[in-house]
């Protein structure tokens, strides 16, 4: 198997939700290996810790292994992008676009990742017309202010949400 068919697909996954979901079934379709990088990325602020992101982002992705056949692997990581792709002997750097404004900052990254390594590729796929509002952020803010996110995440991960942002006077 050659490095071309392999890919990353990285992110904070804080929440994984729907939206990510589809990135990663689709990519599993089209590459021989996929690997989900999960970023510390601390500086973010995330509402889970690196190894519970880890572990439902495994959760959540056994199906879609199942169901393409494709090797699918979840890593932790941090630092360069084109590092962890090396790392893992990936060519491949998937993202998933939803609007305009995502284009302008991944082709940044894009072309940044070029400069620091022509050997990986960045391929882009559409989210899915379902899941092109969907991002992890709006889903932190939403299930904080009480609003309904069961359409945005999968059920495991809407379980930990919750139970994350439920205040403790608030009763289960």
């Amino acid at each position: 198997m050659t490095a071309k068919h392999v890919g990353v697909y990285p992110g904070t996954f804080d929440p994984v939700t729907n939206g990510h979901l589809d990135i990663i079934e689709r990519a599993a379709r089209i590459l021989d290996r996929l690997v989900v990088g999960v970023a510390t990325n601390a500086g973010k602020g995330p509402l889970f810790p690196l190894e519970e992101r880890v572990e439902l982002v495994r959760a959540e992705t056994d199906a879609i292994a199942a169901r393409t056949g494709a090797k699918l692997e979840v890593v932790p990581f941090e630092g360069l992008l084109v590092g962890f792709a090396h790392q893992v002997g990936a060519g491949v750097i998937i993202r998933g676009l939803r609007a305009v404004s995502d284009f302008d900052y991944e082709f940044q990254m894009a072309g940044m990742n070029h400069r620091l390594d022509q050997t990986v590729e960045t391929v882009f796929l559409m989210a899915s017309e379902t899941h092109q509002f969907i991002s992890s952020r709006f889903v932190k803010e939403i299930a904080r202010l009480g609003g309904d996110v069961a359409t945005f995440v999968p059920k495991l991960t809407l379980e930990r949400t919750l139970a994350r942002v439920r205040k403790p006077s608030e009763p289960e």
